[in-house]
């Protein structure tokens, strides 16, 4: 899926009012935790993801690793929380035009 620049500012700024929906623990991306936020983003479509881990390389792997078994977009990283994206069929975002 490609965002131009302005779908992108548009989406990030619908996230910034969210809260994380799912949190990664010590036990890091297991096939629940996976499910959950494969949930979350069929639902919601624009969600947070807490990754509480202070290893820069890991983290970067496990949101990798999220982006690609969702099929989703990672449209920020800020902290522990990064921004995931993907649109459902029932489009339930409107995404300004490109």
């Amino acid at each position: 899926m490609n965002l131009s620049n302005t779908q992108k500012k548009f989406l990030k700024g619908l996230a910034h009012k969210l809260n994380p929906v799912v949190l990664l623990g010590q036990n890091g991306l297991t096939e629940g935790v996976l499910a959950e936020i494969e949930n979350a983003i069929s639902h919601h479509e624009l969600i947070k993801v807490k990754v509480a881990t202070d290893d820069r390389e890991t983290k970067q792997l496990i949101i990798d690793a999220i982006a690609r078994e969702t099929e989703s977009l990672v449209l920020a990283k800020i902290g522990h929380i990064v921004v995931l994206y993907r649109q459902s069929e029932e489009k339930k975002i409107e995404l300004p035009r490109k």
